[in-house]
């Protein structure tokens, strides 16, 4: 049971890396070059959408490697899981202060309501971002190492 917990806590953070790494290196930047309006409503919906699976996914994700962490205390990887868990609280942390508040104010967002400043708060959000993809990477990297 303790192995099945691995593997599916392991796929289910990879996964999340996996949208947030395209999110940060792939969607934005296409919406970034699209003309108009366009970019700005395709981030805007999707903040909508993704504003409301992501949280789910990273308390989901959290919440599986501790438990993990705790039901496999005694294995030699327990260390790995225990810090990755960590990264995990830091991700959701930087994610309530940082990143939710500029995704909340971006979703509502249509060209006739949005701020002079929106380009300005989307590349702040684009630069957090990147460090909370950076976070999640290396408590994937973490989780993949403590499986060995």
């Amino acid at each position: 049971m303790l192995d099945a917990l691995k593997v599916f806590t392991t796929v289910t953070v990879g996964l999340m890396v996996g949208v947030e790494f395209s999110v940060a290196f792939v969607i934005n930047r296409i919406l970034d070059a699209l003309p108009g309006d366009s970019g700005q409503l395709g981030r805007a919906h999707g903040g909508r959408m993704l504003g409301a699976v992501m949280p789910v996914w990273y308390i989901g994700s959290l919440a599986l490697s501790a438990v993990w962490a705790v039901a496999g205390w005694h294995d030699s990887g327990a260390r790995l899981v225990v810090t990755a868990a960590a990264l995990l609280i830091v991700s959701v942390i930087m994610s309530i202060l940082l990143l939710v508040p500029i995704n909340n104010r971006g979703k509502t967002w249509t060209p006739e309501n949005r701020p002079d400043d929106w380009k300005e708060q989307m590349h702040r959000w684009d630069r957090f971002h990147y460090v909370r993809v950076a976070i999640i990477v290396a408590a994937f990297a973490l989780l993949a190492a403590a499986l060995l």
